[in-house]
C-alpha cells in the first residue's frame, strides 16, 4: 500500500477546525452552537468592496499579473504611506491570502531541516507551513502569567544556531492579543541585524489596537530593508475572510525574485477577489473606528465576565479580537468535545479552540482555550454563561 509522507504525517490537524465534525453533529440534534473558535468577524464586509464585483463587466475572467493587479498595488503603496510605511508597488507581491504570502516566504529563505524562531503561542498554522517545507519550528514560550509580553531577547539568543534563518511574530497577536512595543520591535530587529537572519512580521491585525496602543510596524524601521518580511491580508481589516487576498512586502530584492518565481508557479492571485479587495481600500475611516469602538466593547464585556468565573485565568488582550483563558481542567482538547457531545443548556453549547495547538512546545497550554470575540455582545455574555455551566457539571463528572 503507498505510504504518506512524514511531512504529511507530522501535519497536525487544526486547533480551531479539528472539532467541526463533533459541531455538525450536535447541530443536528438541533443544538444551537456559540462559535467562538474562529477567528470569522461578524463585521459586514464594506459596501464598495461587494458593489465592485457585484457592478464589474468582465467579459472574459482572465489571469492577473503573477504579481497582483498593479493599479491594486499602487493603491497598497498609498495606504501603507498612511501607516508609516513607505514602499513601492515593486515592494508588494500579492498572494491568495496570507497563507500563501507565509509558505512563499517560508520556501524561499529556507531549506529541510533549518529553523524559524517564534514566539509561542502563535497561530497554528505556522507550524503547518513549517512542517511542509521540512522546516523546524524553535519556539520561545511567553506565558499568560507574564501576559504574554515579549520573551527576554536572551531567550531568543539562547536557541539562535547556524540553522537558524529567522524570526517570525504575529503583531498584533493570534492568539494572545499582545501588540509588540516600538521598543520590543526594534530589539527584534537588532537580534536580526546581529545575527543575520530575517524578521517577519504577521501584520494582518494593524487596526485592531486598543487602549490608545500603537501598532509599530517592522517596515517603519530603518537600517532593516534586506532582513525585513511583512506578511498581510484584507481578511480581518475588511471581514473579507473569503476573499482569500493577502499579500508580501519586502526591500530585499533577491527574496521577492524568489517569491516571484513561486508566485508565477501559481499563476496569478484571484481577479475577483483583487476587485474587491481594491474597492475596499476606498473604505471610510468611520467604518474602522466603528469596528473598533465595537471590539473594544466585546472584548470588555468578555473579559468582565470571564472574570467572575472561579479559577478562571484569563489577560486583557490589546488588539487583535482574540484571548486565551486558562480553565480548570486538565485538557481543554477533551473538555472543548465534550461541551458538544455531552452538554447543552437550554439547547445551547459553545465550541471553543483548545489552546494546546498554539504551542509547539508539547504539554503546555493543555488547560487553556482561545476564545475569538467576534461575537455580538449578547451572545458573548450567553457564551460565558455557558461556559460556566459547563466546568460545572464537568468538574462534578470527573470528581
Amino acid at each position: 500500500m503507498p505510504k504518506i509522507s512524514k511531512k504529511g504525517i507530522l501535519t497536525p490537524e487544526s486547533p480551531i477546525r479539528k472539532l467541526v465534525p463533533f459541531a455538525e453533529a450536535a447541530k443536528k440534534k438541533g443544538i444551537h452552537i456559540y462559535h467562538l473558535n474562529i477567528g470569522q468577524p461578524d463585521i459586514k464586509t464594506p459596501k464598495v468592496a461587494l458593489d465592485a464585483v457585484r457592478n464589474n463587466t468582465i467579459d472574459i475572467l482572465s489571469y492577473s499579473s503573477s504579481d497582483g493587479s498593479e493599479t491594486y498595488r499602487e493603491k497598497l503603496v498609498t495606504y501603507y504611506a498612511k501607516n508609516n510605511i513607505h514602499i513601492h508597488k515593486e515592494n508588494i507581491i500579492v498572494t491568495t491570502g496570507a497563507s500563501e504570502a507565509l509558505l512563499f516566504t517560508i520556501a524561499s529563505i529556507t531549506d529541510p531541516h533549518d529553523e524559524i524562531i517564534i514566539p509561542e503561542p502563535f497561530y497554528a498554522n505556522y507550524n503547518t507551513f513549517a512542517i511542509t517545507k521540512g522546516v523546524n519550528v524553535i519556539p520561545v514560550t511567553s506565558t499568560i502569567e507574564n501576559n504574554f509580553a515579549l520573551p527576554n531577547i536572551s531567550a531568543f539568543e539562547k536557541v539562535i544556531t547556524n540553522k537558524t534563518k529567522a524570526i517570525l511574530i504575529c503583531n498584533p497577536g493570534n492568539p494572545t492579543g499582545i501588540v509588540y512595543s516600538k521598543k520590543d520591535i526594534q530589539q527584534l530587529k537588532n537580534l536580526a541585524i546581529k545575527h543575520d537572519l530575517f524578521l517577519i512580521a504577521d501584520e494582518v491585525y494593524r487596526e485592531f489596537v486598543y487602549d490608545g496602543e500603537e501598532h509599530h510596524s517592522i517596515l517603519s524601521e530603518t537600517g532593516i530593508n534586506q532582513h525585513a518580511i511583512m506578511i498581510d491580508s484584507v481578511s480581518k481589516r475588511y471581514s473579507m475572510c473569503g476573499a482569500r487576498i493577502g499579500c508580501v512586502i519586502s526591500r530585499n530584492k533577491d527574496f521577492l525574485f524568489t517569491v516571484m518565481k513561486m508566485a508565477q508557479s501559481r499563476l496569478s492571485p484571484p481577479t475577483y477577489a483583487q476587485i474587491a479587495a481594491e474597492a475596499a481600500l476606498e473604505t471610510p475611516q468611520h467604518y474602522f473606528t466603528e469596528v473598533v469602538e465595537e471590539y473594544t466593547q466585546r472584548r470588555n464585556i468578555l473579559i468582565k465576565e470571564l472574570k467572575k468565573l472561579d479559577r478562571v485565568t484569563v489577560f486583557t488582550p490589546k488588539g487583535a479580537f482574540y484571548c486565551i483563558v486558562q480553565l480548570p481542567v486538565n485538557d481543554t482538547d477533551i473538555f472543548a468535545q465534550w461541551m458538544l457531545e455531552n452538554f447543552s443548556d437550554k439547547n445551547e453549547t459553545i465550541m471553543v479552540a483548545p489552546a494546546s495547538g498554539f504551542y509547539s512546545t508539547k504539554n503546555i497550554g493543555k488547560s487553556q482555550i482561545r476564545i475569538a470575540y467576534v461575537l455580538n455582545q449578547k451572545d458573548l455574555i450567553r457564551s460565558v454563561e455557558i461556559l460556566k455551566l459547563a466546568l460545572q457539571q464537568y468538574q462534578e463528572e470527573n470528581i
